[in-house]
């Protein structure tokens, strides 16, 4: 498994974006993310995510930055999730912009999953035995894309009705957990457990 990035890898986007930042080693560790290799398998979508801090955290890196981990997150957070305002995305744009970070041009290099598949599977040519890790990573993906949103829509419901004076309120956190009940054994199990338990207790 190679470290570097060939000349047939810089065929596809994820190659180019490798190159451009020179993100050394990347490319087998995305491999090994996804077979994985001496770790748990990886979804194309979580690969993609974290391909796309990595770009990030080398973007600031190339103005002096030495951003922590949490930093990288929240400024991928902010310029990608649906559920970011446009406020807090224009605020972190110009942040941003003031280290010297070419906003739109760190926005072009980010890639998808399908991006990140084509890079491997054409690209490095790498072939996955079973993808149902990925099949559960989707659906992981998605429950927690969806209570991130109801958090969102809950707070803003709540801030409008204090606003209007409609309830009093302190500074408060929202919430929102799905746990899945099996009628056959009573087993409670949040999405996470059922998914890494393989299911319920029962037989």
């Amino acid at each position: 498994m190679s470290d570097s990035v060939s000349n047939t890898d810089r065929r596809y986007k994820v190659g180019k974006v490798i190159d451009s930042y020179a993100l050394d080693g990347i490319a087998a560790e995305l491999e090994e993310r996804w077979l994985g290799d001496g770790r748990e398998s990886q979804s194309l979508r979580r690969l993609a995510e974290y391909f796309n801090k990595r770009v990030t955290e080398a973007a600031l890196n190339e103005t002096g930055e030495q951003p922590t981990n949490g930093f990288v997150a929240n400024t991928y957070q902010l310029l990608t999730d649906d559920d970011v305002s446009s406020g807090e995305r224009t605020s972190v744009r110009r942040n941003l912009e003031r280290k010297g970070v070419d906003v739109d041009q760190l926005e072009r290099d980010f890639v998808t999953h399908q991006a990140v598949h084509t890079f491997l599977t054409k690209g490095r040519d790498v072939s996955k035995v079973t993808e149902s890790a990925d099949r559960a990573d989707r659906i992981r993906d998605t429950i927690q894309r969806l209570k991130s949103r109801v958090s969102a829509v809950t707070r803003t419901s709540v801030n409008q009705l204090a606003a209007a004076r409609a309830i009093t309120i302190g500074d408060f956190n929202v919430l929102v957990d799905v746990t899945v009940v099996c009628q056959d054994c009573s087993a409670h199990k949040t999405i996470p457990e059922l998914l890494s338990d393989d299911g319920c207790d029962c037989q």
